[in-house]
């Protein structure tokens, strides 16, 4: 049979892997090298080449929709239905092997898939008739871990407590949560896998026929399995079968979720007659920004080692960009963007990438104020995250108690007892009284409507709005912010959800607090310039309008030419001529989290690397040289990822500014005073960033960030004892000092 189609798309390397005679193969596929090319061919070679019958073909990825552009490739290449091999995802391959073995798997034929919020009722439910004080025992954190041990390939039964207190609980938990599952006939996700493992091990005829049926099996993203995951295949590949295995180690990036690089660091030990083939022609990048990728990894040890290149051009130098603070990074990056767009480019196919999930606000707020549509890849705007929602809800009570929408928020946020019925109650008085729900929770107390048990929540619940309210009245915003996050509770409700959820969500609500800390409204600005004194209130009040605008923004529709903002995480696999790097600072990138031991130093060294290789043709990277951070302007240090790229490779666009302070690592409101060599001035003005300036009611400060230019700018000044203010310069009266 003719089989050249095949091949002649295929360079050199992809060829010796798609028709290798090894018995096992691992493919290190470097990013852009054509890895799903290799797969479908290989795939279509067995079928075409050497009269394998798609029966005996399996195929795993990671995904669906790859699992779907895997079979299409397939169809295209062959010719016809690929309808007889197996190809999907684990959990989709494992659930059918469930399905038609559910006796032999210890299920009942209708078994049910709990979805993660159905499996936290359950523990939740299981937590309450247990008598065991979810405060200290918080549901999300039992479900990481029963969901961490399956992962592993561990029941209940098979982990070790050594009589520690606290693991001795978290296996009852699992042990009492396994029992329920068992009567009610239902599995989790991380129990498809365990059990279709178990199925193997414990039935030896059906997986000697799964074994003689599947003689060839072929994994995508192999970096990225986990221990499960692994053994199920080794078992299924016993000592007969082949298997190919595609992935990059350097592109191994979700050990916080429990995938194992030593899976693919391993296979040629597991599996000593394998072959392995290197794809190291990468088809996406310049040169210079595969040398800066390949440089910047090799710091890296334990790899399995490749070097990317390409036929292509050289291609520009990668552009750094050293900002003043966040702001100027922010303006810097819509700047250039708007530039591109200017030139004909789609903005589609631009990306600006990052750490942390809470850096999208300052970039959004830029974004928002040019017009510019952007998309949050993957997930929500940074006023539409439910962390945000919540901080807000709060903070929304205490400018109005009559805020209906604001307590159905955060009534029972973080939980305090107060159960569906009581809220029924709540709604049912305050439709009979024409009344808000506040007022009708107050008249539920007054007139004893509800439980005694019922009405001490409830009290709880308002005395806590008015201490807030109270306590925080005469304070600065950001201020203000940070007081009703910390004492309501939200900090620790969060923190529950464990792992890097978890901490997403603090860091947003740290950014939340800076977001209040730059606040500026050009009326409220005009008014306080002309010496009209506003209340700490009027501010708030002002900042909920102007977060209500920004969440109502709605993002770019489907068809609609937009920015795409993500984290670096989401960026895997995704490729764009314009790519933008921001944030490149130690303790940002890499993250303070990840700097104490060399293998989350590592990890996040191969992040760094699968952010430079999104690029395709132009690449920025950017840091500031200082952050505000809970209020204080924080001073920064570059990230040691920046200086690992050869000097040869980066062109450093604009004359460095420094900024300097006397015997501290960080300026905070209370005193340690900011000065700036080398000048950035606001425009047809006296001033520029980093000078210090005196204002005749908030004392000396000194000029972080600007907006507009001559009388008419707008300038934010840090001052020494009244912290951050946004002020219009026609009516500040600001006076330079040297």
């Amino acid at each position: 049979m003719e089989v050249s189609h095949i091949l002649s798309p295929l360079n050199d390397d992809q060829r010796n892997a798609v028709a290798s005679p090894a018995n096992n193969l691992l493919v290190l596929a470097g990013a852009g090298s054509g890895k799903t090319r290799v797969l479908v061919h290989r795939i279509a070679w067995l079928i075409q080449a050497e009269n394998i019958s798609p029966f005996a073909i399996l195929a795993v990825t990671f995904t669906n929709k790859a699992a779907r552009e895997m079979r299409g490739r397939i169809e295209e290449i062959l010719g016809q239905p690929s309808s007889r091999m197996w190809v999907g995802t684990f959990h989709g391959l494992a659930h059918r092997l469930l399905r038609s073995h559910w006796r032999e798997a210890r299920l009942p034929q209708d078994f049910q898939i709990l979805d993660a919020d159905d499996q936290l009722r359950l523990i939740k439910r299981l937590l309450r008739s247990s008598n065991i004080d979810e405060e200290r025992w918080p549901a999300k954190q039992c479900q990481w871990y029963i969901n961490s041990q399956k992962d592993e390939g561990l029941r209940a039964k098979n982990v070790e407590h050594f009589e520690d207190e606290y693991t001795k609980t978290l296996l009852t938990i699992y042990k009492t949560y396994e029992d329920a599952c068992e009567r009610g006939g239902m599995i989790d996700f991380g129990e498809i896998l365990l059990r279709a493992h178990e199925l193997w091990l414990h039935n030896p005829e059906i997986l000697e026929h799964y074994q003689k049926r599947f003689q060839f099996i072929l994994v995508d993203e192999f970096q990225d399995t986990n221990s499960i995951q692994y053994a199920w295949l080794r078992v299924l590949a016993g000592n007969q079968n082949q298997m190919m295995v595609v992935g990059d180690d350097d592109q191994s990036i979700y050990g916080w979720r429990g995938a194992k690089i030593e899976n693919i660091q391993k296979f040629n030990v597991d599996f000593p007659d394998a072959d392995i083939v290197r794809l190291e022609q990468n088809y996406r990048s310049t040169s210079t920004i595969l040398n800066a990728a390949n440089k910047l990894i090799s710091n890296n040890h334990s790899r399995l080692g490749k070097n990317l290149w390409t036929d292509g051009s050289e291609g520009e130098q990668i552009s750094l960009y050293e900002a003043f603070n966040e702001q100027d990074e922010a303006r810097f990056i819509v700047d250039r963007l708007q530039d591109w767009s200017n030139g004909g480019n789609h903005r589609s196919d631009s990306a600006i990438l990052y750490r942390s999930n809470a850096q999208s606000r300052e970039l959004e707020d830029a974004l928002l104020r040019v017009g510019m549509p952007y998309v949050i890849y993957g997930g929500h705007r940074f006023y539409e995250r439910l962390e945000i929602k919540n901080a807000l809800a709060y903070l929304r009570l205490l400018v109005n108690r009559d805020d209906d929408t604001a307590i159905e928020r955060i009534i029972n946020i973080p939980t305090r007892g107060i159960g569906g019925r009581t809220i029924d109650m709540a709604r049912s008085v305050a439709r009979e009284n024409n009344c808000s729900l506040w007022q009708a929770c107050t008249k539920c107390i007054n007139e004893s409507i509800l439980s005694s048990r019922a009405t001490n929540a409830l009290l709880a619940f308002m005395k806590l709005i008015d201490e807030l309210d109270s306590a925080s009245s005469n304070m600065e915003l950001h201020q203000k912010a940070e007081h009703i996050i910390m004492q309501s509770g939200l900090i620790k409700h969060h923190e529950k959800e464990g792992g890097e959820k978890a901490r997403s969500r603090i860091e947003n609500l740290e950014e939340l607090v800076t977001a209040c800390g730059n606040f500026d409204d050009a009326e409220l600005v005009a008014e306080e310039g002309k010496g009209i004194d506003l209340t700490a209130k009027d501010f708030l009040t002002a900042f909920l309008d102007q977060a209500s605008l920004d969440s109502g923004d709605t993002q770019a529709s489907e068809n609609e030419d937009a920015v795409q903002l993500m984290t670096l995480h989401s960026a895997k696999g995704l490729e764009f001529n314009l790519v933008f790097l921001a944030g490149m600072e130690e303790g940002l990138f890499p993250h303070k989290m990840s700097m104490d031991n060399i293998s989350g130093l590592e990890e996040e060294r191969r992040l760094c690397y699968v952010g430079i290789t999104r690029a395709k043709n132009k690449l920025y990277m950017s840091h500031a040289e200082s952050r505000r951070l809970h209020g204080d302007v924080i001073l920064c240090r570059p990230s040691r990822f920046i200086n690992e790229i050869p000097q040869e490779l980066v062109d450093e666009i604009r004359l460095k500014t420094t900024i300097r302070t006397a015997g501290s690592s960080k300026s905070k409101n209370s005193g340690s005073h900011l000065r700036v060599t080398g000048q950035i001035e606001v425009p047809q003005t006296e001033l520029s960033l980093g000078q210090r300036v005196a204002h005749g009611k908030f004392g000396e400060g000194v000029v972080l960030n600007y907006e507009g230019q001559g009388n008419n700018a707008r300038v934010q000044v840090n001052f020494d004892t009244s912290g951050s203010k946004w002020l219009v310069l026609s009516y500040a009266k600001l006076k330079p000092l040297s």
